[in-house]
Parts: structure tokens; C-alpha cells; sequence
């Protein structure tokens, strides 16, 4: 008795739809991609150790961002110069010219805090740690963009103390 099998035929593998998608998909993210631009600052968080292991007579730059005015001060040696808002909002000008003066007297500093209260607004942040980081300097008879304190983390402000007494 003869016995009959079924030849069984590998099945082919239809992709023909993925890859119309891929042909489709591939140009559509690539035209995308070139349009979107990322641009990072890396930041560090304050230190959470006590300030004694900060005692040591250098500078600790702070920049404290209130609604009405910049506080630049060491965190040692208190408030160095408060900038009051001009009319037209935040004076990073004179921001950056203190930042100037600060890094003429410590060359070697490179660390700064920016404090902000809750209710700072991102651009205000932003252009804060730019006048803080880069500044203009007068190099024979150029004046060179270069850095002030590129080392820059971001904290809360502390309160004002009289903001706690009513």
C-alpha cells in the first residue's frame, strides 16, 4: 500500500508593509531630528555636610535671587552687594560686572551657588547662572568673552527673616 504525504512548502514571510513603513518612518524621523537641538548645562547640588569643613577663610560664592533685588554674598562672610531690580526687571549687567570684580580678587575660584526662591521663573534662572558663568575680560586691548565660576550649583533661597515675623 502506497502511502501519500502532503509536501509541505516553507511559508514566506510577508514584510512587505513593515517595510513600506520603514521607507516612510525612517526619512520622517530623520527630517525631525535635525530640527530639535538639546542643549545641556551640567549642575551640581549643594554639598550636604556642615559648614564647619567649609571654614577655611576662601570665598563661598552664593548668589541668593529674591523678587526685588540679587544678593551676592559669601556664605561665610555674609552679604557682599545687593543688586536692586531697574525697572525693566533683573540687572545682570551689574551682575555680571560684580562676578568680574569677585573673580579679578579669587583667579583660582571656580565654584559658585545660585539660590532661588520657589516662585523664580526658569528664564530668570537661566540668565542668572549665564552672567554668574561667563563674563567679558579685557585682555590687552580685546575685550574676550571667558569663564567666572563655571562650577555652578543651584539650590532653594533661604526665607528672608523678616518674611517669618508678621
Amino acid at each position: 500500500m502506497r502511502i501519500r504525504r502532503l509536501h509541505k512548502r516553507p511559508a514566506a514571510l510577508e514584510i512587505t508593509a513593515f517595510l513600506n513603513l520603514i521607507v516612510v518612518l525612517v526619512p520622517f524621523l530623520l527630517s525631525t531630528a535635525v530640527f530639535s537641538r538639546l542643549a545641556v548645562l551640567e549642575l551640581t547640588l549643594p554639598a550636604q555636610t556642615s559648614g564647619v569643613e567649609n571654614l577655611k577663610g576662601d570665598l563661598q560664592l552664593e548668589v541668593v535671587i529674591r523678587p526685588d533685588a540679587l544678593e551676592v554674598g559669601d556664605r561665610i562672610g555674609g552679604l557682599i552687594q545687593r543688586i536692586a531690580n531697574t525697572p525693566s526687571g533683573y540687572d545682570y549687567q551689574a551682575l555680571s560686572l560684580l562676578m568680574e570684580q569677585i573673580k579679578a580678587r579669587f583667579p583660582d575660584k571656580t565654584d559658585a551657588t545660585v539660590l532661588a526662591e520657589a516662585n523664580t521663573s526658569y528664564d530668570v534662572l537661566v540668565q542668572v547662572m549665564d552672567a554668574v558663568r561667563i563674563g567679558h575680560m579685557v585682555q590687552g586691548a580685546t575685550v574676550v568673552r571667558g569663564e567666572l565660576f563655571p562650577d555652578i550649583s543651584i539650590g532653594d533661597a533661604p526665607l528672608r527673616e523678616h518674611q517669618g515675623k508678621s
